[in-house]
């Protein structure tokens, strides 16, 4: 494993967010925020409004900006999503969870913890130097984020979709004797 599990799932909910605003767009109602809440294992504050759909796909493009920066421009982001939540670091336990971080009380709303939790991660991405497991999907026509937590550093797509269209591609150019789009 690359990093802690309450590390990983912060990454993996983030990419899903920044990727879920863009088309095709999959987080855009407060039923798709729900699923993504549970999907992730949010607990805490979960409003369920409007409001707070709108606060966390506000909350992308900055986390898009965090994930994609350079490792040595990561801190003063980091800094400052936890400086601006009050943020304080604790160990907690859950029922279905072991011990991991938490640094924002449980009824904060949920853009600001998962801005918190992000910020976390990206700390232990930087210490552990691997801010190479995030990047642009490899996809032509895609600005998707790629989290790659594989052992053989091996991913290179968002998504699915991309893998196949992109294979799908490759086979067509094989078959014809003619080169895939140039990348």
């Amino acid at each position: 494993m690359v990093f802690a599990h309450d590390t990983a799932g912060a990454l993996r909910s983030a990419v899903e967010l920044v990727n879920g605003v863009e088309p095709p767009v999959t987080l855009a109602t407060e039923a798709d925020l729900a699923a993504f809440y549970r999907r992730h294992g949010y607990t805490g504050r979960r409003d369920g409004t409007e409001t707070e759909l709108a606060e966390v796909l506000a909350l992308a493009p900055r986390l898009l900006t965090l994930l994609l920066a350079a490792r040595d421009d990561v801190a003063p982001i980091v800094n400052a999503m936890l400086a601006e939540a009050g943020a304080v670091p604790r160990l907690v336990r859950h029922e279905h969870e072991d011990w991991h971080l938490h640094a924002i009380a449980d009824d904060a709303p949920l853009a600001d913890r998962i801005a918190v939790e992000t910020a976390l991660a990206m700390i232990d991405v930087v210490r552990s130097g691997e801010s190479s497991r995030l990047g642009v999907c490899a996809d032509d026509d895609c600005a998707g984020v790629v989290l790659d937590l594989s052992r053989n550093r091996s991913r290179r797509y968002c998504s699915t979709a991309c893998t196949n269209r992109n294979a799908q591609a490759a086979h067509r150019a094989r078959a014809t004797g003619s080169s895939p789009r140039p990348r």
